[in-house]
């Protein structure tokens, strides 16, 4: 039986976070992509507490990349700003499942030109 590319996703997603989970010096950034939107969060798991979020939604952002990709770097710029404003300077990555391709990687290089160390 052929699984859903969802399925696929929250598999791949449940596999992964076994594995990675965010500290209080290394807090874990989460990327949510929908067909219009991408979304990155920075949580520490420790606590349970989100330290910073973007996303393409932001008055920042809306606007002002050409393509979906161009925005997703901006967003890594932003949040890379954003946690480097809340102390912040090494995360761990946490794809969500999706490949690291297009959109995903885009965001972060552009965190990782923003300053962040992942």
């Amino acid at each position: 039986m052929k699984q859903s590319k969802t399925q696929r996703r929250f598999r791949i997603k449940r596999r992964f976070k076994a594995t990675v989970s965010g500290s209080s010096d290394q807090p874990r950034m989460s990327v949510f992509r929908s067909n219009k939107e991408i979304y990155a969060q920075i949580i520490n798991d420790e606590t349970g507490k989100t330290l910073a979020a973007a996303s393409s939604r932001d008055k920042d952002v809306t606007g002002k990349g050409s393509s979906k990709t161009e925005q997703a770097g901006l967003v890594g710029k932003l949040i890379a700003e954003k946690a480097l404003a809340a102390g912040v300077t090494a995360i761990r990555f946490d794809r969500g499942g999706y490949l690291y391709h297009g959109r995903v990687k885009s965001l972060a290089e552009g965190a990782r030109e923003g300053g962040l160390k992942f």
